[in-house]
């Protein structure tokens, strides 16, 4: 299956945005744009299960994105991932040796992160909600969690929109159409040698500034940011200030590809 995508812009070098898992390609709809209008060629897609991409079957993520790339003759590129996207940016760039010039981690989740009390407490909740089948509450609960103090209304209705879609095609999905788990050691991470952003909130849950500590201290040419104003994610809740901080990082990492 090919994602489904957009790609805008026509410069040498490719970013592609990989959504976090309570949104989907939309969540970039600012950055998207924008960054086009730098002088990249930006491609934003949907993973299995979320926006336009259905699950049809066992699938992994990584893999996914080579088969994206591929079909766009995109070699190699430089790779924006928000929480989950995040995870599956660092997974790709593992599985797939050489595929990714740069990496911009915002609020990243990471492989063999075991969840502190406050996530473990929200996973309970969130459950609960689906078994009794009140999606809408489920999608309200996740608005409320990973949206930061300076999202708007407009943030919270569009989260609330892309997280009950991701319900509705995760949901009535059958187990063996999973997706697979990629084996990712500190080892591996740490033979990443292209630039990295690990950038995290300081209204998140602690977990990713964990993650953002722990991860950033692998990687041999790495940029930390800590952003005072930011929740989980940046990207909705301050456009413009997570755009800058894209092209402050992507302009001296990303080569031609």
């Amino acid at each position: 299956m090919t994602l489904a995508h957009d790609v805008a812009g026509d410069g040498p070098s490719t970013v592609l945005l990989l959504h976090s898992g309570v949104c989907d390609r939309r969540m970039w709809d600012a950055q998207f744009h924008a960054l086009a209008d730098a002088g990249h060629r930006v491609v934003r897609c949907d993973l299995r299960g979320f926006g336009d991409t259905p699950i049809d079957g066992p699938h992994v993520h990584a893999d996914d994105i080579r088969e994206l790339l591929d079909h766009l003759g995109v070699e190699r590129a430089a790779i924006v991932g928000s929480s989950f996207g995040g995870e599956v940016a660092l997974e790709f760039t593992v599985r797939h040796p050489g595929r990714t010039t740069a990496l911009a981690l915002l609020c990243a989740a990471a492989p063999g992160h075991e969840a502190g009390p406050e996530l473990r407490a929200f996973f309970v909740r969130e459950d609960a909600l689906l078994e009794d089948g009140d999606i809408a509450a489920a999608a309200a609960l996740n608005a409320d969690l990973w949206l930061g103090p300076d999202a708007d209304a407009g943030a919270r209705d569009l989260v609330l929109r892309m997280q009950t879609r991701a319900f509705e095609l995760q949901l009535p999905a059958p187990d063996e159409f999973d997706p697979g788990e990629v084996e990712v050691t500190d080892a591996d991470l740490a033979a990443i040698t292209v630039p990295v952003l690990v950038a995290t909130g300081a209204h998140d849950l602690p977990d990713f500034r964990t993650i953002g500590d722990r991860i950033a201290g692998l990687f041999p040419d790495v940029r930390r940011a800590e952003l005072d104003w930011a929740g989980h994610l940046p990207a909705l809740e301050r456009p413009e200030e997570t755009t800058k901080l894209l092209l402050d990082f992507l302009p001296a990492s990303v080569s031609h590809s």
